[in-house]
């Protein structure tokens, strides 16, 4: 070889080799890539059509027409749902029939199933029995043996604090678990929530039990046409009782804070504008989950959101508020992807009337699941829209409530000094839950009265005394 080509060569060995030495093979980065893709669940192959064909597919299902709003990127959850409250319509999903676990979020059902038993002025002794069994780590609102609480205070402790404990008692006044779970999916099948599976009254994590974001939607919807149900998710604060002390005539209370963060808001996570509930979750199998309704200018949806796998902060509900913008910002701008359907009873109870046409379809046309409704070619067409009428009364009640959310700063004041109503900077009550995604709780130590932390489904080997994980469900 010249000279002058050994020099060539060596000018670009100097200037080349270091590239390739820095540079990775390229198969790795594929490789790795396709490992990280592997590690990720993939939904069912074949779902349940319940609602709608299009439902029952994997991914994301939108019809866009011109002018509507494209999704939101910033979307990790691995299922969700965006639906109309009153009409039923199903306006876009993800993975909208995967079973997952619900976490908290089955609390909706257990108070859907539940609440019409017990008149909420009973009052009930709690025993040891009534508090066995409650799984560790659990989210409590702080009830004691030998006391005596209301039902009233029972279902605070419930919708407030997601306290497992007050789950525990509720399901002993009805005749125990096995019972509370066979009236719980009972419940299930009747609203046709079909991919849920009931185990543990209170949500906390066990092997089959599962429910999707369209089972999660369906049951807050017959939740929010009952009044009780309606004023205890939207129920900001309460007073819930202490421990009655000898020879003391009044007994002393604490103050609750609902754990729903778009209820009440949080650092970094502000109240959304017209949020009237419902209900949060995190376990450590389930991850965050959530379910939420909120009204803008008369017009009611239903957002449920599942498991997200972003790093974000309190990623369930940033991602469940884009949600709602998003489907505020589509209504009558997009084509159904589905319906949520009305419960087996309405459809039994309430004849298609009598000369109109069997629908196209039937309740799985996707297409059209509203214009079917709207037209009286669906069975159990009258309890149906009973069922969206219901929601609408929301509309009276969660506005009621809504607006004494945003009062005056007068009224604020004065509601504050009565523990009702927000407080000016949300995210700062005591007993609020744990940072999503951190893995720590960012409120101080409950106080001898308050009991533990709210809804912080910690891992199955920590205590209650131990560090929470990230939302404030417990879900077990």
């Amino acid at each position: 070889m010249s000279a002058s080509k050994k020099t060539a060569w060596a000018v670009a060995a100097a200037v080349f080799l270091p590239l390739a030495l820095a540079a990775p093979p390229a198969h790795a980065d594929g490789k790795d890539e396709k490992v990280v893709q592997d590690t990720q669940p993939k939904p069912p192959a074949v779902m349940s059509e319940v609602g709608g064909a299009l439902l029952g597919r994997p991914g994301t299902q939108v019809r866009l027409k011109a002018g509507a709003p494209v999704l939101p990127k910033e979307l990790s959850a691995r299922s969700w749902i965006v639906a109309d409250a009153e009409s039923g319509q199903v306006l876009a999903a993800h993975n909208a029939h995967w079973p997952l676990a619900p976490a908290s979020t089955l609390k909706m059902l257990f108070a859907d199933t539940l609440l019409p038993k017990f008149p909420k002025t009973r009052n009930h002794l709690v025993t040891s029995q009534d508090l066995a069994g409650i799984g560790e780590g659990s989210s409590l609102v702080g009830v004691k043996e030998k006391q005596t609480y209301s039902v009233h205070d029972l279902w605070l402790g419930v919708f407030l604090r997601s306290g497992n404990d007050a789950v525990h008692v509720l399901t002993q006044m009805n005749n125990g678990l096995r019972q509370t779970v066979q009236d719980m999916n009972a419940q299930a099948v009747e609203l046709q929530a079909l991919d849920t599976k009931v185990v543990t009254p209170d949500g906390y994590d066990a092997p089959g039990q599962v429910s999707s974001a369209y089972d999660l939607t369906l049951i807050a919807r017959s939740g929010m046409t009952k009044p009780d149900f309606r004023e205890y998710a939207a129920t900001v604060r309460a007073a819930f009782p202490g421990i009655q002390k000898p020879g003391e005539k009044k007994r002393a209370t604490f103050e609750i804070q609902n754990t729903n963060r778009l209820l009440t808001g949080d650092f970094g996570v502000p109240p959304y504008q017209g949020v009237a509930g419902v209900k949060n979750g995190n376990t450590t199998h389930a991850g965050a989950t959530f379910t939420g309704v909120a009204e803008r200018n008369g017009r009611v949806l239903l957002v449920t959101v599942m498991n997200p796998s972003s790093k974000e902060q309190h990623a369930v509900y940033r991602e469940t508020a884009r949600l709602f913008d998003w489907g505020f910002a589509s209504l009558g701008k997009v084509e159904p992807v589905g319906e949520l359907v009305p419960p087996l009873s309405a459809r039994t109870k309430s004849p298609t009337p009598v000369g109109a046409a069997e629908s196209a379809g039937g309740g799985n046309a996707p297409a059209q699941p509203v214009q079917a409704v709207a037209a009286g070619r669906t069975g159990g067409v009258g309890t149906a829209l009973a069922v969206a009428g219901g929601v609408l009364v929301l509309l009276a009640g969660a506005v009621f409530l809504v607006n004494r959310r945003w009062p005056s700063a007068v009224t604020a004041a004065r509601l504050r000094g009565r523990g009702q109503g927000p407080d000016p900077e949300p995210g700062r009550e005591p007993g609020q839950e744990p940072s999503q995604g951190s893995g720590q709780g960012s409120d101080p130590e409950p106080g001898p009265e308050q009991g533990p932390e709210p809804e912080q489904d910690r891992k199955p080997e920590q205590g209650p005394k131990a560090e929470p994980k990230q939302e404030t469900e417990p879900g077990r």
